[in-house]
């Protein structure tokens, strides 16, 4: 291909250090698919709150021990 010869990360300009996924490159432009299907997927899991977002379900409600009269043994 004519963009294998491209860095799958590449540096920002204007000074900083950060890196950003290269689109000119196939494994980069697959990363930058695969993370937005993934973010995509978590958002809609946290939004119908399914999956690891699912609540826990209702404690059972407490129910004392019957309560009994006389001496211990009885």
């Amino acid at each position: 291909m004519r963009h294998d010869h491209e860095p799958v990360f590449r540096r920002r300009k204007w000074g900083t250090n950060r890196y950003y996924y290269n689109p000119r490159n196939p494994i980069g432009l697959a990363l930058i698919v695969l993370t937005v299907l993934v973010v995509g997927t978590m958002l809609i899991l946290m939004a119908n709150r399914a999956g690891p977002f699912e609540p826990s379900p209702a404690p059972a409600p407490w129910k004392p021990a019957p309560v009994t009269t006389g001496p211990p043994g009885h």
